[in-house]
C-alpha cells in the first residue's frame, strides 16, 4: 500500500526539487524514496520507473516556463516581448538548473503533445509576428531563437562566462539588442 499522502504530483514536484539541489542526471526513484523515507517499492504505485519519473519533471518544468512565458508577454510586442521572453528563459534557469535541464529532455511524440511545448512554440511565433516573417523563415527565426537562448543560458551556467569581462549581464543585452536587429532585418533567401 501507498504511504499516504504521496501522489504522482507531490512526487514530480519533490523530484524537480531534487534536481534543481543535485542535477537533473541524479534524480532517480531511489533518490526521491530517500527523500520520504519510504522503501522504492512504495513510489511505483505512483511512478512506473526513474525514467517516468524524469518526464513528469520535464513536463513540469514545461508547464512553469510556459506560465512565465505567458506572464512575462502579457501586453508586450517587438523587442520587449523578445527581451522579456528570452530573460524568463535567463531566470528560469539560473532559479531552477535541475528543472531546466530536466526542460530539455528529448519526450516521446505523445508526451510532447501532451505537454505546454506547444505553448513554447505559439508564444516564440506570437513574438514573431511583430517582426513580419512568413514560413520558411518564421521556423528558422524559432530555432534561432531557441538556439541562442539556451546556447547562452548552457555555457552561462556551466560557468563559461565567469573568468572574463565584460559581464555576461551585458553580453545577454547586446545579444538580444543583435538579435532584434537580425529580425528585423531577416535576410531574402
Amino acid at each position: 500500500m501507498a504511504r499516504a499522502g504521496l501522489t504522482t504530483e507531490r512526487l514530480a514536484r519533490a523530484g524537480a526539487e531534487l534536481a534543481d539541489e543535485v542535477g537533473f542526471d541524479q534524480v532517480t526513484v531511489s533518490a526521491l524514496a530517500k527523500r520520504f523515507d519510504v522503501k522504492v517499492a512504495s513510489l511505483y504505485s505512483h511512478v512506473r520507473n526513474s525514467h517516468d519519473l524524469r518526464v513528469r519533471i520535464a513536463l513540469l518544468a514545461l508547464e512553469e516556463l510556459a506560465d512565465r512565458g505567458a506572464a512575462a508577454l502579457a501586453g508586450r510586442a517587438g523587442k520587449d516581448a523578445l527581451a522579456a521572453f528570452a530573460n524568463v528563459y535567463r531566470d528560469y534557469a539560473r532559479e531552477h538548473p535541475g528543472r531546466y535541464a530536466a526542460a530539455q529532455l528529448r519526450l516521446t511524440p505523445e508526451e510532447a503533445a501532451a505537454s505546454a511545448g506547444g505553448r513554447h512554440a505559439r508564444m516564440t511565433r506570437a513574438i514573431l509576428r511583430g517582426y513580419d516573417l512568413t514560413e520558411p523563415d518564421q521556423t528558422h527565426a524559432v530555432r534561432l531563437m531557441g538556439s541562442v537562448f539556451h546556447g547562452y543560458v548552457s555555457l552561462e551556467l556551466a560557468g563559461g562566462f565567469s573568468h572574463s569581462a565584460p559581464d555576461s549581464q551585458e553580453s545577454w543585452t547586446r545579444i538580444l539588442d543583435a538579435l532584434d536587429a537580425l529580425l528585423r532585418n531577416w535576410p531574402a533567401a
